[in-house]
């Protein structure tokens, strides 16, 4: 038998060098569980949870009682003490529920109904006097159609032989034609203006307008020449685009942002190569202009060339293409609280626990009292001074305390989780998210540029890519004037039609300029708006 000398135990108290090894891997492997069961979690949330990042509220908080989430989470970090701040927002008026008015500026069309002749007497035998009217509103449409244009140039010539010698005809002159978009073609101002909107405002495909023309008894136009028509319009907007470009670029702020977009045909790349559209927003606050750029590439340089020039207020998300032309001189760069409040939103998602109490609905309630200072900043109309006093006053010690927060459970939170992740995106975009205490012209968020770009996400879903770098940069001019339009609270099938009617007689920049939704007269619009 062997004797307890032949297995010496180690000292007391400290355990052999094997076990400690191991236990330093079990936790390690136990981080790595965490994490990816947090993954997991989030993205089950992404592919089979709701995309919005409102939910139904789990209990209201002092902080921000409308904002709670049912999938939660549990937090073992601790978290430093501070009374809670309550945000006192103005009362708003609240509308009866019932039936919305029918707007004023629809066209009316009378439908009377009377009496039969035999029927207006008294019983009496006297005849009955009108003594009012009960009037009901009914909302009725009238289908798409498609007329022809008959474009009819007279013609004169001498009726006389006394200016020419005999037997020779005299000088013919014919009224001349007008100036159209497309030269010696078919398709009128308002046919191309009616596919552009249906495109892109609506997302309907060219080759389902193929389908509809056809349903409305058209079928001898398809879907290359509806293409060609687009390309020709968006060609014809080439000069537009650098004016409007230069009056985004001559506001006191631009929003950018970009997004993926799939481009056939590109030089020297294959077709499931990403490409890039990148969407800038600015121009006077009053009068927006939004431009959109397509670029085969997401590099810096991009908005380095956009942005040449330009001096004022940058604001974007945290994409490090961003970076370099943040830090030029002459540029304030400023972050995004929808960004770093979605970062937390995703913890809220992928943690496993209880809501209510988390660090990160704890974060999420203190950003939404930043908010709630804005919607009463809105809701009281404040000018930009008095805005930017309120945030100095009100939103300053919340961003403190935030940060006082954020930096101790940094302490404490691992690096690799969800949570850590939130943490550390915020902290090292905190001195550009603090930046629109300054100027109460500027936002919280980047929620301008990814307005505008968000039409474009949608419709990508319909039409899946461009077929080639011309289409993307045409698609691209298109998109600027009507989420510009939009942006002015122009209709854009009415301004396009005005636009495409104008544009052949505008030869100047300040004509052309002119026409630019931001400045355009709108009742140039409504005169532009008549058939022909």
């Amino acid at each position: 038998m062997n004797s307890p000398a032949d297995h010496p135990t180690p000292p007391s108290g400290s355990p052999p060098e094997d076990v400690a090894v191991l236990r330093e891997k079990c936790s390690t492997l136990q981080a790595r569980a965490d994490f990816l069961e947090e993954e997991n979690r989030l993205l089950r949330a992404i592919l089979y949870g709701k995309s919005s990042e409102k939910s139904k509220p789990a209990g209201p908080t002092p902080e921000q009682p409308h904002l709670a989430f049912d999938e939660p989470e549990a937090e073992t970090a601790p978290r430093p003490e501070s009374p809670a701040k309550t945000i006192e927002v103005a009362g708003h008026t609240r509308a009866k529920p019932g039936r919305k008015p029918i707007p004023e500026s629809l066209p009316r069309v009378d439908d009377p109904i009377d009496l039969p002749d035999a029927e207006k007497f008294a019983p009496c035998g006297c005849p009955l006097k009108r003594i009012g009217e009960e009037v009901s509103e009914r909302l009725d449409i009238i289908p798409a159609k498609i007329q022809v244009i008959r474009t009819i140039r007279f013609k004169y010539a001498p009726d006389c032989q006394c200016a020419t010698p005999a037997g020779t005809p005299g000088e013919v002159k014919i009224a001349p034609a007008r100036a159209e978009l497309i030269p010696h073609g078919i398709a009128t101002a308002g046919l191309i203006a009616f596919i552009i909107t249906a495109k892109y405002v609506d997302g309907i495909p060219l080759y389902r307008q193929e389908l509809q023309l056809i349903r409305l008894g058209l079928d001898s136009i398809g879907r290359g020449t509806l293409c060609n028509w687009v390309l020709l319009a968006a060609a014809a907007c080439r000069r537009l685009m650098e004016l409007l470009l230069g009056e985004v670029l001559a506001g006191p702020v631009v929003n950018m942002d970009e997004t993926r977009v799939q481009v056939l045909r590109e030089p020297g790349r294959s077709n499931t190569a990403n490409s890039y559209m990148w969407v800038i927003r600015g121009g006077h606050p009053d009068r927006p202009g939004v431009v959109f750029r397509y670029e085969p590439s997401r590099e810096g340089r991009i908005p380095e060339e956009l942005l040449r020039g330009y001096r004022g207020f940058l604001q974007t998300d945290g994409y490090i293409g961003y970076e370099a032309v943040g830090e030029r001189e002459g540029i304030r760069h400023l972050g995004c609280w929808a960004h770093a409040r979605r970062k937390f939103v995703e913890v809220v998602k992928g943690t496993k626990g209880a809501a209510k109490g988390s660090v990160a609905q704890e974060v999420i309630d203190l950003i939404g009292n930043l908010y709630a200072i804005e919607s009463a900043a809105d809701h009281q109309c404040l000018s930009p001074e008095s805005r930017a006093l309120l945030r100095q006053t009100e939103a300053g010690p919340i961003l403190e305390d935030l940060k006082r927060r954020l930096d101790q459970y940094a302490k404490t939170t691992p690096p690799r989780s969800l949570l850590g992740k939130a943490i550390t995106y915020t902290l090292n975009q905190w001195p550009r998210l603090t930046v629109y205490l300054e100027n109460g012209y500027l936002r919280p968020d980047n929620n301008w540029a990814e307005n505008a770009i968000r039409p474009f996400a949608i419709d990508r879903k319909n039409w899946l890519f461009c077929g080639s770098p011309r289409g993307a940069t045409g698609s691209a001019a298109l998109y600027s004037l009507i989420e510009t339009a939009k942006a002015n609270n122009l209709e854009p099938y009415a301004y396009l039609r005005c636009l495409f009617k104008a544009l052949p007689t505008a030869t100047s920049d300040d004509e052309l300029r002119a026409l630019l939704p931001q400045n355009i007269d709108r009742k140039r619009i409504e005169t532009f708006g008549t058939p022909a």
